[in-house]
């Protein structure tokens, strides 16, 4: 069967980005896929984390995937670091890495720059994220645009690696969703939304309330024309909000656009806050319930399990090719 891996990073508060560009797909891939969903803690501190803060948001992302209808009774849910073979087999493809094409990656530049001091692992961690693919035999990952580079990446090392040490890992192919994948700010449709972004309305927080939504979205910038209508070059504010309505209401964009035709932004603006409240209401509800609970514990616990074992058995091939002595 076709396998997906991917993963929220736990390093800040999910806005509804991260359910457009992550949980509405993880939703149904899990019953077209075997899906290997996991917390990347440990890309997390490729910068520098409160242990505290890294600690809840660890578990909150968990809670995130249960609450939005993942099954664990369909996909594996786990924390990077509860599986050591992530970071071993880390190690055994920075020995395939060229200095050269780690230092190419836009995000290593872009999160560096103008930095006096950066940690290693900034340079490194896309190594990483190859070995977390490759463990499991991914056939298709899902990217947006900021990560495309780095599935590039794992299949140049995953094709180095078979080519010098004999067929090991699967190439994993792309899955690009063209609505979603990228929510930008609600006042600033160039740049992605983002909690970082110091004005609070520029994002929505999955545990916004139904009034805070409300208010963000009758704030979000628009133009003067007036029409509903999706074309990013021309209309990028008007598109992002297509967009959202487009996945928390479940629906098409030409639908949207044909509904709202001739009808004036603000009533476009209250049917998105209710798409969104409506879809919103019952995540926070379960959230709440599981965060703190033994059920999430039993959950990962169960997760690391399946991981573990699923990913020793690709750790095992791999040293074995390399010429590593393994004791089995």
């Amino acid at each position: 069967m076709k396998r997906v891996l991917s993963g929220i990073k736990p390093s800040g508060d999910m806005n509804i980005g991260g359910y457009g560009g992550a949980l509405h797909q993880f939703l149904t891939m899990q019953d077209e896929y075997e899906c290997f969903f996991f917390v990347p803690d440990l890309h997390a501190i490729t910068v520098p984390q409160d242990p505290a803060a890294l600690f809840r948001r660890s578990r909150e992302i968990a809670a995130y995937y249960i609450a939005a209808g993942i099954d664990p009774k369909k996909a594996t849910i786990f924390v990077q670091s509860h599986v050591p073979a992530h970071v071993e087999l880390g190690w055994l493809l920075e020995t395939q890495a060229h200095f050269g094409e780690l230092g190419r990656m836009t995000q290593f530049k872009e999160k560096s720059h103008g930095k006096d001091a950066v940690s290693s692992a900034l340079f490194t961690y896309p190594v990483l994220m190859a070995a977390d693919i490759l463990l499991y035999r991914a056939t298709h990952v899902p990217v947006g645009d900021d990560q495309k580079q780095h599935l590039e990446l794992t299949r140049d090392l995953a094709m180095r690696f078979n080519n010098r040490f004999g067929t090991t890992f699967a190439l994993p192919e792309p899955i690009i969703q063209q609505i979603g994948s990228r929510i930008m700010g609600l006042d600033d449709p160039a740049k992605k939304m983002s909690k970082s972004n110091p004005n609070r309305n520029s994002y929505i927080l999955l545990q916004d309330s139904p009034e805070e939504i409300r208010k963000k979205l009758a704030r979000a910038v628009t133009d003067s024309e007036g029409v509903v209508r999706y074309d990013w070059e021309q209309k990028p504010e008007i598109s992002n909000l297509i967009e959202i309505y487009a996945v928390f209401a479940g629906e098409s964009v030409d639908t949207i656009e044909q509904r709202y035709r001739g009808v004036g932004y603000g009533p476009f603006k209250q049917d998105i806050s209710d798409a969104v409240t409506a879809k919103l209401t019952p995540i926070q509800s379960r959230f709440n319930e599981i965060v703190d609970s033994e059920e999430l514990t039993a959950i990962l616990r169960q997760g690391a399990l399946k991981a573990a074992a699923d990913a020793s058995e690709t750790l095992r091939k791999a040293k074995q090719a390399m010429g590593l002595l393994t004791l089995d």
